[in-house]
């Protein structure tokens, strides 16, 4: 079972997702991103928290790309927090790794403001 939990901190919007983020559960994702950015805060960072994503294919790849173009021109940042360390291979093997901004987890992902520095791969990935 997969959900994407949407939740407000002063500093940024977290889409915390839980489960596996695959073809069958990433129109959940997008349909989160929709509601919340097209009626909601239209400032400031989105915080893709993954600490509870348990798989991510293809298609859960695809989205976060599809939710960082659409920050981008937006001139907003997504950061994610506590990737897994398969999902970080894919983004290494991919080349992703240098699109993404990735933190070891969300109190530091919130905690770089305006800033869009990550931390070293080594460090932002989780185990």
């Amino acid at each position: 079972m997969f959900s994407v939990d949407v939740r407000h901190d002063a500093r940024a919007v977290v889409f915390g997702l839980r489960g596996d983020l695959d073809f069958d559960s990433v129109v959940q994702l997008r349909d989160a991103a929709e509601k919340e950015l097209a009626g909601g805060r239209q400032e400031g960072p989105v915080v893709v928290d993954c600490s509870a994503l348990t798989f991510c294919d293809s298609s859960g790849i695809g989205a976060l790309v599809q939710l960082y173009q659409r920050l981008s021109a937006d001139g907003r940042v997504l950061r994610l927090a506590s990737v897994p360390t398969a999902t970080a291979r894919l983004f290494a093997i991919t080349g992703l790794n240098h699109l993404f901004t990735v933190y070891a987890d969300t109190p530091q992902a919130l905690a770089a403001g305006a800033a869009n520095a990550p931390v070293q791969p080594d460090e932002g990935m989780r185990t």
